[in-house]
């Protein structure tokens, strides 16, 4: 049940932000967050090296940013995509994704629920949102159930940095000082932003993803940070 509150929380607080979010988001990444998603997109597409893609889904999609970067690259690579669907909780988060992007199909669902077949997806995403996730581990398997054997679990986050470099501690004093302050001031809602660094402290680290998604039956096939260690990027592929 506390875990459940915990979620529900975390979940009202999306909903509150929502209508601001993708303003805050590119003022405070100032942008670079596209590259990273360009390149999550291009090396997925690249490791499944298929020209044809029957369904992609974006579990914790938001306003819908990563589904239609995922469109964009496909177009761009050549490759013919059937069916993008977003998976959000946030009624508000996603009542913004369907009004930028209406050709996209949404579930209003957690990440552990995702109302769809088994073995269907051929590649599932979940960018800034596997943190937010509070049954992580219990999504992964059910990310595991809903894609197709040798489907890709693409991941993009902000991880715990145990033992940070110079630039890691740069990076953490923006994070914690200067990001909550802007957001804050943009949505209104500073306690959102705040979240947002404790929620990486006590997130997971990279080594420990990595095993949870072995633990979840996915061979980790690509692993790198970007931009001071800000973002992470782990690609794997289900066995």
């Amino acid at each position: 049940m506390q875990e459940q509150e915990k979620q529900n929380k975390i979940v009202s607080m999306f909903d509150d932000i929502a209508p601001t979010y993708d303003t805050a988001n590119r003022v405070m990444s100032m942008g670079v967050d596209k590259s990273w998603r360009r390149k999550a997109c291009d090396l997925s597409y690249g490791f499944y090296a298929k020209d044809s893609i029957d369904k992609i889904v974006d579990v914790a999609c938001g306003t819908g940013d990563m589904m239609d970067f995922w469109k964009k690259r496909a177009e761009t690579n050549g490759i013919a995509v059937g069916e993008i669907v977003g998976v959000d909780p946030s009624k508000g988060m996603v009542n913004v994704a369907r009004e930028k992007f209406p050709k996209f199909n949404y579930h209003i669902s957690k990440a552990t629920q995702i109302p769809l077949e088994d073995a269907s997806a051929d590649i599932l995403s979940i960018t800034y949102g596997i943190r937010n996730v509070v049954e992580r581990e219990a999504a992964l398997v059910e990310f595991s159930r809903v894609l197709k054997s040798g489907g890709l679990v693409v991941i993009l986050e902000f991880m715990k940095n145990e033992n940070p470099s110079f630039l890691g501690r740069i990076r953490d004093f923006y994070m914690n000082k200067i990001l909550p302050k802007i957001g804050g001031f943009i949505s209104k809602n500073l306690e959102a932003y705040e979240y947002l660094p404790n929620s990486i402290e006590s997130f997971s680290t990279v080594e420990n993803m990595k095993k949870e998604l072995e633990s979840a039956g996915f061979e980790v096939i690509y692993s790198k940070s970007f931009s001071m260690d800000i973002s992470t990027l782990l690609i794997a592929r289900k066995k």
